[in-house]
């Protein structure tokens, strides 16, 4: 069976991708805010940890901090439910964006567009969802209204 190698590929096929997959806990509560066009926005914190051993055997961990962005019906659902130091999975993709400081420097923030999010910690209330999945078509299709 021949093998296909990344160098056979033509540049015109190439593909890319852009996916994200956090499970951490909040460290901020979620924040919403509505737009002038009545869209919402929904901004909180993810910490996460990479653990591994040093060549001594000794466990090290290092936290990395995350800026997570929900929109639309998603952005309402996590200003209802995320809260600081519970425990989450969010799928989503990585957005830079820039602005001109107040210097006149370029600042760069890259998020993490969320797309899909469960929380992880048991329910408090047995009414509440726990998952919300909001594809890219229903946030289109509510965008347009």
């Amino acid at each position: 069976m021949p093998s296909l190698y990344y160098r056979d590929i033509p540049s015109c096929v190439m593909k890319s991708v852009n996916k994200v997959i956090l499970l951490g806990n909040v460290t901020r509560d979620s924040e919403l805010k509505a737009l002038t066009g009545g869209q919402s926005v929904c901004t909180f914190g993810l910490a996460t940890n990479r653990v591994w051993r040093d060549p001594k055997g000794e466990k090290q961990s290092l936290p990395e901090f995350h800026n997570v962005v929900a929109w639309g019906s998603l952005a309402e659902f996590c200003s209802q439910y995320v809260r600081k130091g519970k425990p989450l999975y969010v799928e989503g993709y990585l957005k830079t964006r820039s602005w001109e400081g107040p210097e006149g420097s370029k600042i760069f923030r890259t998020e993490i567009v969320a797309e899909n999010v469960i929380l992880v910690a048991p329910r408090e209330d047995a009414n509440n969802s726990q998952t919300h999945e909001v594809s890219a078509q229903e946030e289109v299709s509510a965008g347009s209204d």
